[in-house]
């Protein structure tokens, strides 16, 4: 079930992933089915190779499932689509263009006016506070610039749902901590759907109002755990018992999983 009374928005539905190989036949996701309520944020959390990010990709639309079905506003995904917008943990800026263009690029393929566009890449660059860069190549920006510029390009096209696969993966600590406040804090003035993808339990629970965990492979939803922490969270909420119980209980959650892939 959905996390709130709002409507689903993203509805997995029996999802099974089996990729053939010449050894044979690996099951990344089997039989995985849960309701993502509109403007919800949830997060992702399990052992690596549970099938995380295949399960993103079948919702992106970039692959599909083997058995089962994704709907979003109850319509089968069959493909990509403007209304999914995705960031993943390696930038995938256009090296050629600078920060401007990359905002603009999605922009354009919507056909939207000059002046338009013009006015929601600075609104964007302003999100991300990356105004005073905006004629910058990628190269000449540091990784959580980069992944700024990534966030603000797929937020510009106005996606309903937001994908992100490890956004912050790569980045260090200080940057990391800097961009979740951010992310909460446009989350919370655009109300997107947003499906977000981690390793890291304390990322999970300081931005989510659900976290899925999901179990070893073959991928299935071990537990839901609803986040009761009133928003606006900040650093400081990591501090408190029940972000430490929450903490305790999904580490131990995952950690069995971890335990399960290396028997």
């Amino acid at each position: 079930m959905a996390g709130n009374a709002c409507p689903v928005k993203v509805k997995i539905d029996n999802v099974q992933k089996i990729y053939k190989g010449r050894t044979g036949e690996t099951v990344a996701l089997n039989g995985v089915s849960f309701d993502i309520a509109e403007n919800e944020f949830v997060c992702v959390v399990g052992p690596s190779g549970c099938g995380k990010s295949t399960l993103l990709n079948i919702i992106a639309g970039l692959g599909s499932p083997t058995s089962g079905k994704v709907y979003v506003d109850g319509q089968e995904v069959v493909g990509t689509g403007t209304e999914r917008g995705v960031v993943f943990q390696q930038y995938a800026l256009f090296p050629w263009l600078t920060v401007r263009k990359n905002i603009e690029f999605g922009l354009k393929l919507k056909k939207l006016g000059k002046r338009e566009i013009t006015e929601l890449t600075n609104r964007y660059l302003d999100m991300v506070d990356l105004r005073e860069f905006a004629d910058s190549y990628p190269k000449e920006l540091s990784g959580g610039m980069k992944q700024r510029v990534a966030i603000a390009r797929a937020y510009a096209v106005n996606p309903e749902v937001l994908l992100l696969d490890e956004p912050f993966g790569a980045l260090d600590a200080q940057t990391r901590t800097q961009l979740q406040s951010e992310l909460l804090k446009t989350w919370e003035q655009e109300k997107k759907t947003c499906f977000f993808i981690t390793h890291d339990v304390e990322e999970a629970i300081i931005l989510a109002q659900r976290v899925i965990i999901m179990s070893a492979r073959p991928g299935r939803v071990k537990e839901i755990v609803n986040i009761n922490i009133p928003y606006p969270r900040t650093q400081e909420t990591k501090m408190t018992p029940e972000f430490l119980d929450l903490k305790n209980y999904i580490w131990s959650q995952v950690y069995q999983e971890y335990l399960a892939v290396r028997k």
